[in-house]
């Protein structure tokens, strides 16, 4: 039972971990990582951030997959929280926070000439992400 509930508080705050980093939130993420590692030793909190510092990097660079990263997340955390069971609720409060969704504009269209669909269209199309 107590795996159950450390599984599904990890899967949590990996996921909650990864949207952070997709979101450009890493600043804010590294504060949560601080507090979620503060029973650990100076070791495993060093792990921790550099590990959050390589994973963005893999995700923005397109190396490694949103569903890799939270893979790994989730078996770093249960791990963890398995050898401090202390930091559970550090854990726990991570893994249940929304996290805010950062709207990304798909695209953007531009036209010159005549009517909307009639006639001659030329202009651009910008995509930003």
């Amino acid at each position: 039972m107590i795996e159950d509930i450390a599984m599904a508080i990890s899967t949590g705050a990996a996921g909650n971990i990864v949207a952070y980093m997709l979101n450009g939130r890493v600043d804010a993420l590294r504060a949560q990582v601080t507090k979620m590692f503060r029973h650990g030793t100076e070791q495993e909190r060093s792990a921790a951030l550099r590990a959050l510092e390589g994973d963005t990097a893999a995700l923005t660079q397109k190396e490694a997959s949103e569903a890799e990263v939270t893979q790994q997340w989730r078996d770093f955390l249960l791990s963890y929280l398995t050898a401090h069971p202390e930091a559970q609720e550090d854990i726990a409060s991570f893994a249940s926070a929304p996290t805010a969704r950062k709207s990304v504009v798909i695209g953007s269209q531009t036209f010159y000439g005549s009517g909307s669909f009639g006639g001659d269209n030329n202009g651009t199309i910008n995509i930003k992400g």
